[in-house]
């Protein structure tokens, strides 16, 4: 066993510990002082993310929830929902609904995919081998982290369902390689490249908490160790940062990478962390077989856009040529329409299975899953639409975004 595994080990064991959880009677949540509610009482995925809050440590939580600087962006994801109404058709015959698609010639029953998101055992100590079983109870794909907390390859043997791989490229090119093609021996359908973290960013919650912030790809779950610790080790062994800025690999990369990962990986490849037409056409002109929309949940550039309000342009430049799917901030069947109504293939969540890990395990992450399609299918339903091919724009109404 190396030193990754005995530490990847170690900090599953204390993410699963009583030492680490507050106790119950430190919780406090809404309407509900005295007690944890029961699974069966939440009715909606943003009534996870308190019992959440209270069932792991604070630092956790804070990596969990936290965006960059004075987290404009996160609070904008959610607020530009508002500037979309729907406009909803009567007497369409609804009586059979069906959310089902094909992606990249994978069938999945509903447009929402598990986003991915890192070291997942800060959630639940069963991590994405819980997550992926969650996605696969609910008929849907789920993007596995570079960052994972368990190695691709249990997580693969973990999984009743689809996975892709969302790839943080470094710190070499034949280390990627080796990455990827270990994914898609994982049976890894899909390579996901994030490309919108050349730097590591300035995340006030993790200072503050005295965490270290980001690691390089496949490192164990560095943010439980201490910053100023781990400060001193790397101040002794790397040469000083420009401007004190960590600089990661994605720093020296061009959009001749997207060629050079498609040469190997033989399955489709997506562009992550697009926000700017011209970028979403110069992926596809480098052989992108997707458009991967996000602003990585608020967690790198404060002052991005929301996803939602970029979506109509990026969209119009595709053009149809390839998918394009989106994430950030979508907490809503109704959020998720109105993505759909644009012009997305589908939508990935991030934070609300993460919520329903961290407060209930496999089956909390499965019951967020399942509001949001239930929730999406209402909304379907109520607007005179029967299935997904049956969404357009006629169904939104974009106004005028407030300052």
């Amino acid at each position: 066993m190396t030193r990754r595994d005995a530490l990847r080990n170690l900090v599953v064991w204390l993410a699963g510990s009583p030492l680490w959880r507050r106790p119950l009677s430190a919780q406090q949540l809404p309407g509900e002082s005295d007690r944890v509610p029961l699974l069966d009482d939440l009715v909606n995925v943003l009534e996870f993310e308190p019992v959440a809050k209270a069932k792991i440590p604070k630092a956790n939580y804070d990596f969990i929830a936290g965006g960059v600087d004075d987290e404009w962006t996160l609070r904008r994801n959610r607020e530009a929902f508002n500037w979309i109404s729907l406009r909803p058709h009567m007497l369409r015959d609804v009586s059979k609904l069906d959310l089902s698609l094909t992606l990249f010639g994978q069938k999945i029953e509903m447009p929402i995919l598990v986003a991915p998101t890192g070291t997942q055992a800060l959630a639940h100590p069963q991590a994405e081998l819980a997550m992926a079983k969650a996605a696969g109870t609910a008929k849907t794909i789920m993007v596995v982290s570079t960052n994972s907390s368990f190695p691709i390859e249990k997580i693969g043997a973990a999984a009743t369902g689809p996975l892709w791989f969302q790839l943080y490229p470094g710190p070499d090119h034949p280390g990627t390689r080796e990455r990827v093609e270990r994914a898609l021996a994982a049976g890894c359908k899909a390579i996901d490249i994030t490309v919108d973290t050349p730097y590591v960013s300035h995340r006030e919650r993790l200072l503050r908490n005295r965490q270290e912030q980001e690691v390089a790809p496949g490192d164990a779950l560095p943010q439980l160790v201490d910053r100023e610790e781990q400060a001193g080790i790397r101040r002794r062994a790397a040469a000083p940062r420009p401007y004190r800025l960590q600089k990661r690999f994605t720093a020296e990369l061009t959009w001749d990478f997207v060629r050079e990962v498609n040469s190997y990986a033989k399955v489709p490849v997506l562009v992550k962390g697009i926000l700017t037409p011209e970028d979403a056409k110069a992926a596809i002109e480098h052989g992108a077989a997707g458009i991967h929309v996000s602003n990585h949940g608020g967690r790198y550039l404060d002052y991005d856009p929301s996803t939602i309000e970029v979506l109509p342009s990026i969209i119009d430049a595709v053009g149809g040529r390839v998918p394009v799917i989106v994430d950030s901030g979508f907490r809503r069947g109704t959020d998720i329409i109105k993505a759909l109504a644009i012009g997305a293939k589908a939508v990935l969540v991030g934070r609300p299975p993460l919520w329903g890990l961290a407060a209930y395990g496999q089956a909390g992450a499965q019951r967020v899953l399942e509001l949001l399609q239930s929730e999406l299918a209402l909304a379907m339903g109520l607007s005179g639409r029967p299935n997904l091919e049956s969404l357009d724009r006629t169904l939104v109404e974009i106004h005028q975004p407030r300052a």
